[in-house]
C-alpha cells in the first residue's frame, strides 16, 4: 500500500481550507466588502466583526474571504495560461531538437524570463490600465517559458527511450508520439511544477495588487489589504498580519504539497527512501 507524504496532508488540507473558502465567498460573506463604514472603523473583534473592521469601516474576515478568491482566480488562470501555451511549445521543442524551430522557441523563453512577472505587469498597465486581467496576462506570459522548459527537459529524456523508437517505427509521427506517449509520461513533473507556479503565482497576485497593478478597488486583494494596512503596522498590526498569515499559509500549503507530490510521483526518490 503506498504512503502519502505527511507534507501532502497538511499542504492538502491548508490549501482545501483556502480553495473551500474561495468558492463559499462566492455565495456568503458575513458583510458587503464594498460598502464603507467610517462610523464603524477600527472596531476590536466582536459576534459581529469576528476579526475586527478595517479603516474604512469594512469587515475583514469578509475582505479575507473575497481576497481568497481573487488570489486564487488570478493565479489559477494566469497557470492554466502558462500550461496551455508553455507545454506544447516544450514539446514542439524537444520533438524538434536541435533544428531551427527548437531554437527559436527556447530563445524565445529566454527572451521572456529576461522580464519578471512585475515588469511585464508594467508594461501591460501602462497601455491597458491596472486590473485583475492585466496581473492574469502579466502572471501567464511568465509562466510559459517555466512550462516550455519543464516539458522539454522531461520530454528529451523520454524521447531516447526504447519504445519511442518502436512507435518511430511503427510509423507514428512526432506530433502522436508526443501526445500519446511524451506527455502522459511527463504528466507527474507538469503537475508538480504547477503547484509551484501556483504558489508563486499568490504570491505575484499579491506583488502586484500591493503595488497597485492587480485588481481594482472595491475588489478586495491580499496584496492591497496590506499596502493600505502598511501606514498603521505600529497601531493596528493585526490590519498586516492577517492578509499577511493568509498570503504565507497559502503558499505554505502549495509549496507542501507540491513537495509531496513530487515524493509521490517520483520513482527515484520513492526507491531511495524505501
Amino acid at each position: 500500500m503506498r504512503r502519502f507524504p505527511l507534507a501532502l496532508w497538511i499542504g492538502v488540507a491548508l490549501s482545501a481550507l483556502f480553495l473551500i473558502t474561495a468558492l463559499l465567498s462566492l455565495v456568503w460573506v458575513p458583510h458587503d466588502v464594498t460598502r464603507l463604514v467610517i462610523a464603524g472603523r477600527l472596531q476590536p473583534a466582536s459576534t459581529t466583526f469576528p476579526l475586527g473592521t478595517d479603516q474604512f469601516g469594512r469587515d475583514i474576515l469578509s475582505m479575507l474571504m473575497v481576497g481568497a478568491r481573487t488570489s486564487i482566480a488570478v493565479a489559477l488562470v494566469a497557470v492554466g495560461i502558462g500550461m496551455l501555451i508553455g507545454v506544447p511549445l516544450g514539446l514542439a521543442a524537444a520533438a524538434l531538437r536541435g533544428s531551427l524551430p527548437d531554437e527559436i522557441i527556447m530563445r524565445g523563453n529566454d527572451l521572456i524570463f529576461a522580464f519578471p512577472s512585475l515588469v511585464i505587469a508594467i508594461l501591460i498597465t501602462a497601455v491597458f490600465g491596472p486590473s485583475a486581467v492585466n496581473a492574469i496576462l502579466a502572471i501567464g506570459i511568465f509562466n510559459i517559458p517555466v512550462f516550455a522548459r519543464v516539458a522539454r527537459g522531461g520530454a528529451l529524456g523520454v524521447w531516447t527511450l526504447d519504445y519511442i523508437l518502436a512507435a518511430r517505427t511503427a510509423g507514428k509521427g512526432r506530433v502522436r508520439i508526443s501526445a500519446e506517449h511524451i506527455l502522459p509520461n511527463i504528466a507527474n513533473l507538469l503537475i508538480v511544477q504547477a503547484t509551484i507556479q501556483f504558489s508563486l503565482g499568490i504570491l505575484a497576485e499579491a506583488a502586484l495588487s500591493y503595488v497597485g497593478l492587480g485588481a481594482r478597488p472595491p475588489t478586495p486583494s491580499w496584496g492591497r489589504m496590506l499596502a493600505e494596512a502598511q501606514t498603521m503596522i505600529y497601531t493596528h498590526p493585526m490590519l498586516a498580519l492577517l492578509p499577511g498569515g493568509a498570503i504565507m499559509l497559502m503558499v505554505l500549503g502549495l509549496n507542501l504539497m507540491g513537495d509531496g507530490l513530487r515524493d509521490l510521483l517520483d520513482p527515484r526518490i520513492r526507491r531511495a527512501r524505501q
